[in-house]
């Protein structure tokens, strides 16, 4: 299987160097080239690509604001911001790239960067395949690959979602709308405007003021809100 590239620069120079150390990466293949931001979030809506490389400072549309259109049209695509300033990093990693090239790179060090994503795809479809469910999330640290069946509950707290798991918690700005429609709905509740639950990890639940419970689990110490509307919901559920 080959994963799909589109490279976004205003410079026809540095796309053509990027262009023939993609042609010449195992399992890479060119899907598209872009000029500027704008036509990169148009290209990358259509196509789909798996990789995407973003100058920073390009006309009608930047980099890093074409990488926020990016990330939600097509989430699952790994960013590769590439600018001569590295004053720039900080607004890279805002928007979950994967990699930050600073020009003048070396063509060993683009090389490298492909050959961690194809092992992380890799690795993905290898699972995927053998029905283990991933969550990927963002966030300032790169992607992380969460199994689904190890999430506990997910909450929005402080502007942003925390996702608990039977081996830590992970936060991301991802929103819990965002998260619930990638999660199966029959393993899966919105229990509260604040929570998704994982219903098999329920351990007991009791009243919390007339309106509200709260949600203990079969792991860990923390819990979980959820209304009463939800609450008779999930007695179906667990009864049976």
């Amino acid at each position: 299987m080959e994963f799909k590239v589109l490279i976004a620069d205003d410079d026809p120079g540095m796309r053509l160097v990027l262009r023939k150390i993609v042609e010449q990466a195992e399992g890479f293949s060119i899907a598209g080239e872009a000029c500027d931001g704008v036509e990169a979030v148009e290209i990358a809506a259509s196509l789909k690509p798996d990789v995407v490389f973003l100058d920073v400072e390009m006309p009608r549309l930047s980099g890093v604001d074409a990488a926020r259109e990016i990330n939600r049209t097509v989430p699952g695509a790994a960013l590769i911001i590439a600018t001569a300033h590295a004053q720039y990093m900080p607004e890279a990693f805002e928007v979950y790239a994967a990699d930050y090239l600073v020009k003048p790179f070396k063509v060993d060090r683009v090389r490298q960067t492909l050959n961690k994503l194809r092992a992380n795809f890799e690795k993905q479809n290898r699972e995927n395949a053998s029905g283990v469910q991933k969550l990927m999330i963002r966030n300032h640290d790169g992607m992380i690959l969460v199994d689904v069946g190890d999430i506990i509950f997910i909450q929005r707290e402080d502007r942003n979602t925390v996702i608990c798991t039977t081996d830590g918690s992970y936060s991301t700005s991802d929103s819990l709308n965002k998260l619930w429609e990638k999660l199966d709905h029959r393993l899966f509740m919105r229990s509260h405007r604040s929570y998704i639950i994982n219903t098999s990890a329920v351990k007991m639940i009791y009243p919390y003021g007339r309106w509200t419970y709260i949600v203990k689990f079969k792991y860990g110490d923390q819990d979980a809100l959820i209304t009463h509307e939800k609450f008779e919901e999930l007695q179906e559920i667990l009864e049976g």
